[in-house]
């Protein structure tokens, strides 16, 4: 990792901070990732919904 930056799961969370650590990661407002996110499951015949637990497993939480 050249920046420095981990990916994890933010305690800024709606369900699990999956949406907000990617937020935090990207360094853009969480609202605007959890929107982002929405209209792209809605988009993708709903795979984000499959997609968000296997992330919750994946990414690991903040301490």
């Amino acid at each position: 990792m050249a920046n420095g930056k981990k990916l994890i799961r933010s305690k800024d969370r709606v369900i699990a901070g999956v949406v907000g650590g990617f937020a935090e990661y990207f360094d853009i407002d969480p609202t605007i990732a959890r929107i982002t996110y929405a209209i792209l499951t809605v988009c993708t015949a709903f795979s984000g919904i499959i997609l968000y637990p296997i992330l919750w497993l994946i990414i690991p939480e903040d301490k």
